[in-house]
């Protein structure tokens, strides 16, 4: 089993810091709650011995009412304060849980793409959430700094009440010590049997979320209707259930255990401690009122044993889940030197050099590019084109920064890209990539990628014209303002494949980068509107260099010169008049679509 990154003292530490960065309320109220809650606890012990010894001792009604109304009106007011501070410090709390948990948010946002695309990260991505977010009562963030104070106030209301005990006899403290250990060993036995259960837990689980949101799915439900998938999914459904509970079936096996042997103990324990209390005041070693209070304070002396214990299982158990997210905050980003700068590259469409690049996914057996190597020239426009799986995807992914070369570099105007910050570097770029995805934002924040208060409405309307998105606009009553999404939004809309790609392009007009990069943006239109869309694209590259990725040959006629990508190396390069002329692969495919084309305006069954 795979050692915990952390500790449980390095996590309690480290939960400690944040809160007290966030929130010094919480902090100072959870270390308050220690005293007034041990505190409680005595008098709540020695109110029954007083009210004994008052009654046993000849005292006076007025004298015993008073002694025993001031211990009563003390609890009274330690509970409301506690009640009172326990509203406050939760609210806190809140804004404790809000900050950190945003510490994995800002982690997935930021990560390397190319790192953040490994499933082993993804998985860690999913357990670190899991951390910030409360399952069956737990909450691990908040759990392990209340937990550190919980074990504070018993191991303090240990000590007092075990030197009130051992007046007594000394031999009650060590029974009644010694004897939980023993459920401490199976509490921890148990989870880490659990925590070495997390990786596969982690991935079922993910399959169970994905199946039961499918439904849900607009795109999907079509789908399941049509090709009759229920009945298939519901079985999916109920076979990965099964695998969950039958989990959860061994879970509550072993935990049943662990709360037997916690049953065994608890009767060893107290009832050999009661016996030797009985014992005592048989044989005359203490008085009634003593042999009330060293009873309660066996029964409180008890609890704060099993308090110690419990707060050290609960705090391991919490702990080992506070360890995915730290290690998941922790992990280790992939960035540049910095030595270069992208304000100095703004000014003018830049040179891009691919020198000997390759690059190999992990795991697989080959490399997806090969050894490549070519120029775009400043202004340039390049068309990139090659059967699925060529590589054209990738290379695009190179070229925008988001994943590294195997082997090889890549050059911005002689400059190499890991010269660059991530973040800086993308300022250089404007992409427009083969899958869409929009969420729930206005129009012009969409295109923008900014609230409405910080984006350039006008520019943001011409660009959506520019990008064949003027009618859409005048159709919709709230123009640029309408709101994506009709699930959050009740008057939202919903856009078709082709206007999500056109608002795509858009937004890359709108950011004006010097270098444009379409990864077959236009895949969801029909030919006659990437035609259109691309002889527009002449006007929209003016002054920036672009690279223009297609699979439909003959919409990429315009550009300056043309790059056949097949098994990840170039086999032909030219424009395109030169490489039907070459009658070589290029001119196959050409012919081959020129064809489908063709049967398509015929009516015939073309793609």
């Amino acid at each position: 089993m795979k050692k915990p990154a952390y500790s449980m003292s390095s996590n309690f530490a480290w939960s400690l810091g944040y809160l007290l960065k966030y929130s010094k309320t919480a902090l100072f109220l959870s270390a308050l709650f220690v005293p007034v809650r041990i505190g409680l606890r005595y008098l709540e012990i020695y109110l029954p011995s007083l009210v004994v010894e008052e009654v046993t001792g000849g005292q006076t009604f007025r004298h015993a009412l008073l002694d025993t109304g001031v211990v009563m009106l003390l609890l009274l007011l330690g509970q409301v304060i506690l009640l009172a501070l326990g509203h406050v410090k939760d609210a806190s709390l809140g804004l404790y849980r809000y900050q950190t948990g945003s510490l994995v948010t800002r982690k997935e946002l930021s990560l390397f793409y190319q790192t953040y695309e490994r499933k082993e990260v993804r998985d860690l991505a999913n357990r670190a959430s899991r951390a910030t977010e409360m399952w069956n009562g737990v909450q691990p963030l908040t759990d392990m700094v209340l937990h550190g104070f919980g074990f504070l106030e018993n191991l303090l209301g240990y000590l007092l009440f075990g030197a009130v005990i051992s007046f007594a006899s000394p031999w009650l403290v060590l029974l009644l010590t010694a004897a939980p250990l023993v459920n401490l060993a199976c509490v921890k036995a148990y989870n880490r049997w659990e925590y070495a259960q997390r990786d596969k837990m982690t991935d079922l689980d993910q399959k169970l979320e994905y199946v039961a949101a499918l439904p849900d799915d607009f795109q999907t439900a079509k789908d399941i209707r049509i090709y009759s998938m229920a009945s298939w999914l519901r079985e999916c459904y109920q076979d990965l259930s099964g695998q969950r509970m039958k989990w959860n079936r061994s879970a509550a096996r072993k935990g049943f255990f662990v709360r037997g042997a916690e049953f065994l103990v608890i009767l060893v324990r107290d009832g050999g401690a009661y016996a030797l209390l009985i014992h005592m005041f048989y044989q005359g070693q203490i008085s009634v009122s003593e042999f009330v209070l060293y009873f309660a304070a066996i029964s409180s002396f008890a609890s704060w044993v099993d308090g110690i214990l419990s707060c050290l299982s609960q705090a391991h158990a919490v702990s080992l889940k506070l360890c995915d997210l730290r290690e998941f905050v922790d992990y280790p980003q992939e960035d540049g030197s910095g030595a270069a700068k992208a304000k100095d590259h703004m000014g003018a469409a830049p040179r891009i050099e691919f020198r000997n690049v390759s690059f190999r996914y992990d795991g697989a057996g080959q490399d997806t590019i090969h050894n490549l190597s070519f120029q775009m020239e400043s202004g340039e426009k390049l068309a990139l084109v090659g059967p699925n799986g060529a590589g054209k995807t990738t290379l695009v992914k190179l070229l925008c920064g988001l994943y590294r070369p195997t082997s090889g570099e890549i050059f911005l105007n002689g400059v190499p890209l890991s010269d660059f910050k991530r973040e800086d570097y993308y300022k250089l770029i404007a992409p427009v990539f083969q899958e869409v995805r929009t969420a729930f934002f206005t129009l012009a924040e969409t295109v923008s990628g900014k609230s409405t208060a910080d984006t350039d409405l006008e520019r943001a309307r011409d660009c959506m014209i520019q990008a064949g998105l003027g009618a859409k606009l005048e159709s919709l009553p709230n123009g640029i303002h309408t709101k994506l999404n009709k699930k959050i939004h009740e008057d939202g809309t919903e856009l078709s494949g082709g206007e999500a790609q056109k608002l795509m392009l858009a937004r890359a007009l709108y950011k004006d980068a010097p270098l444009l990069v379409l990864d077959e943006p236009t895949a969801a239109l029909d030919p006659i509107a990437e035609s259109r869309i691309y002889t527009e694209f002449n006007a929209m590259a003016k002054g920036k260099t672009a690279l223009f990725v297609s699979h439909r040959l003959a919409s990429t006629a315009f550009c300056d010169r043309i790059l056949l990508l097949d098994h990840g190396e170039i086999v032909e390069e030219g424009t395109h008049q030169e490489l039907l002329k070459a009658n070589g692969k290029y001119k196959e495919l050409f012919d081959m679509q020129s064809c489908w084309y063709q049967e398509d305006a015929q009516g015939g069954d073309g793609v």
